[in-house]
C-alpha cells in the first residue's frame, strides 16, 4: 500500500528569514509528491500582471525571462518578477486555480498578493536553487 503525504501550501509571512524557510520547504516537497505550481509575474513598474501554470517555478521564470518567444505576452511587458506562488499536487487543481485568478479583476488579484506578500517583493531568488 502507498501512502501519500500531503504537502500544504505555507502562509508566506513578511519577516525575511521566515519567508525563505517557507519558501524552501514549499518548494522541496517530497519527491513522491507531483508539484504543479500557479504563479504571478509582474514587470519593473508592477503595472502588468501575469498568470501562468508550470510544474517547475525555477526554471518557467528563467524562460520568462530569457524571452524564448519573441511573440510571448511575458516578453513584449517585460514581466518576469515573481510575486506570488502557490503549489498543488495535481495539475488539474492548479489549471482550475490559473483560469479562477486569469478571470479576476485586477483588483482581486492585487489582493491576493498582498495576502502573501503585503510588500510586492520579488521572489524570484528564493526559488531559484541554491
Amino acid at each position: 500500500m502507498i501512502t501519500i503525504m500531503p504537502c500544504y501550501v505555507f502562509v508566506i509571512p513578511t519577516l525575511e528569514e521566515s519567508i525563505r524557510k517557507n519558501v524552501k520547504k514549499l518548494l522541496n516537497c517530497s519527491m513522491r509528491d507531483h508539484n504543479y505550481f500557479v504563479y504571478i509575474l509582474t514587470n519593473y513598474n508592477k503595472t502588468v500582471l501575469y498568470t501562468g501554470v508550470t510544474n517547475d517555478l525555477a526554471i518557467r521564470i528563467e524562460q520568462h525571462k530569457n524571452g524564448d518567444n519573441r511573440y510571448s505576452f511575458t516578453k513584449k511587458y517585460k514581466c518576469f518578477y515573481l510575486v506570488n506562488f502557490e503549489r498543488y499536487q495535481y495539475i488539474n487543481d492548479a489549471i482550475d486555480r490559473e483560469k479562477e485568478i486569469k478571470g479576476w479583476t485586477r483588483a482581486k488579484k492585487d489582493k491576493l498578493i498582498e495576502s502573501e506578500n503585503k510588500e510586492w517583493r520579488i521572489l524570484n531568488e528564493e526559488i531559484m536553487d541554491d
